[in-house]
């Protein structure tokens, strides 16, 4: 296991069929999240107050404006063909999670969400790919390092097609079935 900055513990092993294994052997300890992601077994504490904030708000905000009725997870593990991501917010149609266990297939997820922590590059590159493999129809990315938040739309042939980034505080239209303009200032006031 390598030591990481800020608590996080990244590990790999080989070949693939064991590194599962050891994933899903693993007891983590509470409040702490492990995924799978490229072929590394990542390690998370508990996120900062900030990092939380944002994160319900945004759920918040979408409960309140979306033109659609739907359900909100988070901290819900989703099988990718990737590894196994547990997004901050997984946005999914209403039901769509009942009766599954801690993992499962992201049928469906309308959107996830991550804010960024630690590992930014993981959230930018690596998880965005991999919910894109996945079908998942967006991915919304509050980028706190760069100020700015990214909808990432239209997954094709392992990545979206379509990406909108607008700073943090400025609108941001959600398309359907969200159909609102999320208003990313209330997310950090």
């Amino acid at each position: 296991m390598t030591a990481l900055p800020h608590g996080y513990a990244e590990t790999s092993c080989a070949p693939d069929h064991d590194l599962l294994e050891a994933f899903l052997a693993l007891d983590t300890p509470k409040g702490f999240k492990a995924e799978l992601i490229e072929g590394k077994i990542v390690v998370t504490p508990p996120q900062d107050g900030e990092h939380e904030t944002v994160v319900g708000r945004l759920s918040w905000q979408v409960a309140r404006r979306s033109a659609k009725d739907m359900d909100f997870g988070g901290g819900k593990g989703l099988i990718v063909p990737t590894g196994r991501f547990i997004p901050d917010g997984t946005f999914t149609v209403r039901g769509a999670m009942l009766g599954h266990g801690s993992w499962s297939e992201p049928e469906g997820v309308l959107m996830v969400s991550e804010v960024t922590s630690s590992r930014p590059d993981a959230d930018r590159h690596d998880k965005r790919k991999g919910y894109a493999a996945a079908g998942i129809p967006l991915y919304l990315l509050v980028d706190r390092d760069r100020n700015v938040v990214v909808l990432h739309s239209e997954p094709s042939r392992g990545d979206y097609t379509t990406v909108t980034t607008v700073p943090l505080g400025d609108p941001l239209d959600l398309p359907e079935p969200f159909d609102f303009t999320l208003d990313t200032a209330e997310l950090v006031e």
